[in-house]
């Protein structure tokens, strides 16, 4: 750990790991009287029976509230992407510090995870990526979320993380406000090991909350003093938001999502096909390589009645999706939950993913394309889950079908486990019948 880190760090607030641990569970079991739960931090246990109030799950991942696509649209506009390079020079000067940096906006949705690599790869398993929701409302509580909740900066030591998926970590996070009207902008937090946690911490951690309120002022008076009068604008409609459901499902569903409406239709298995083909392939296709992906060779032919229906139930349910010709593709890009668990991959969020994986694109499908899309994505999780997964996540890996019969995975599991873990004699047994 970096000296930044790790100077005069004291102990969590006179409660040892252990009782801190107990109270938890007592309160969590609905023993709310227990006297130990008296002696966590007022902070700390205000922040868990919010957190029981609002029917946080004590295991639960964080929602994934923002996709690449959006997630990308939203941080340029972001009132704190301006000043990313001073948050990276203030508390990222050493790739290596054991450490990570998140910033997020008001609502608690991260936008920028950014930090040490090692330490990235391990949290990303609990969800701590960008996109992911961490407000008190959805993980309980946790520096970023609790220091939105309270508008002030935080730190939360280890077993005092609501969420038990958290509790190896230590983290310190202080709120960022607008520099003349005090509006919440977002939240600042730093992640690691107990040495994220320490009075050193905080207080850099809240200098460089100042130091950004500052630049965003300066930054401001600067505009004003060269910027023209501003320009009458009109208002955009927000565009449609459209997902299609292949994981798990022979007959896909598609959901369609805009101003106060949303739609669910459930298209028939060959459509579903065709629309999961134009989906992966955004540049377009011809009707003869569009046959060949859903037919097989020669199918040229027989895609273009079935496109004509299909345009006949988009035109009815999703016009904004009706594709074009010439080639055939679609006029705007069509996000899918398997391009979603892909995005979550490549994150490190691999515990997320593992949730949102419901099984096999389209199963039952014989079309040589789905065929194709279908292996892609199950060995991007494979190989990522093999490389970069804790133990924890490969064992709920090795209890779905992919993983279940899997010998590298279960020997894998099996090597990372401590010698006296009492879950080690149903891997080797598992093991033994995939030999015999």
């Amino acid at each position: 750990m970096a000296g930044r880190w790790s100077s005069r760090r004291e102990v969590s607030p006179e409660n040892s790991r252990l009782l801190i641990e107990r109270a938890h569970e007592e309160l969590i079991g609905g023993n709310a009287a227990d006297p130990r739960i008296a002696q966590i931090r007022p902070l700390v246990a205000d922040s868990w029976r919010r957190s029981l109030e609002g029917l946080v799950g004590a295991e639960a991942l964080p929602p994934l509230d923002l996709d690449d696509d959006e997630l990308e649209a939203y941080r340029r506009a972001h009132p704190l992407s301006g000043v990313m390079d001073m948050v990276r020079g203030l508390l990222l000067p050493d790739p290596d510090s054991g450490v990570i940096v998140a910033v997020g906006d008001a609502a608690g949705r991260l936008l920028w995870v950014e930090g040490d690599s090692q330490v990235r790869a391990l949290t990303g398993d609990m969800g701590f990526v960008a996109g992911a929701n961490w407000s008190e409302a959805a993980v309980g509580t946790s520096a970023p979320g609790t220091a939105l909740a309270l508008d002030r900066s935080v730190q939360i030591h280890g077993a005092e993380h609501f969420n038990r998926l958290v509790q190896p970590w230590s983290c310190t996070a202080a709120p960022v406000h607008d520099p003349e009207t005090r509006r919440l902008l977002g939240v600042i937090d730093v992640t690691g090991g107990a040495d994220a946690a320490t009075p050193q911490a905080q207080l850099l951690v809240d200098a460089t909350a100042r130091a950004v309120e500052g630049e965003l002022l300066v930054a401001r008076l600067r505009s004003r003093a060269t910027q023209p009068p501003p320009r009458r604008t009109r208002t955009v409609r927000t565009p449609e938001t459209t997902t299609l459901r292949v994981l798990g499902r022979d007959k896909a569903l598609l959901e369609v999502a805009g101003e106060g409406h949303e739609t669910v239709t459930e298209l028939s298995a060959r459509h579903a096909e065709i629309l999961l083909m134009l989906a992966v392939h955004r540049q377009g296709v011809s009707a003869e390589a569009l046959g060949e992906m859903i037919y097989g060779e020669g199918g040229g032919d027989s895609i273009r009645p079935e496109l004509v229906r299909l345009r006949k139930v988009l035109e009815r349910t999703a016009p904004h999706l009706v594709p074009a010709s010439r080639p055939y593709r679609l006029p705007v890009p069509l996000e899918t939950d398997a391009h979603h668990l892909i995005s979550l991959l490549d994150r490190g969020a691999h515990r997320v993913a593992l949730s949102a994986y419901r099984g096999a694109v389209l199963p039952d499908s014989v079309a040589p394309g789905v065929e194709e899309f279908r292996e892609q994505v199950r060995v991007a999780l494979r190989e990522a889950l093999l490389s970069e997964a804790s133990v924890d996540v490969l064992l709920a890996y090795a209890d779905i079908d992919e993983g279940a019969s899997d010998a590298e995975v279960l020997t894998l599991a099996l090597s990372m486990l401590p010698a006296r873990s009492p879950k080690r004699a149903g891997l080797v047994a598992r093991l033994e019948r995939l030999e015999a």
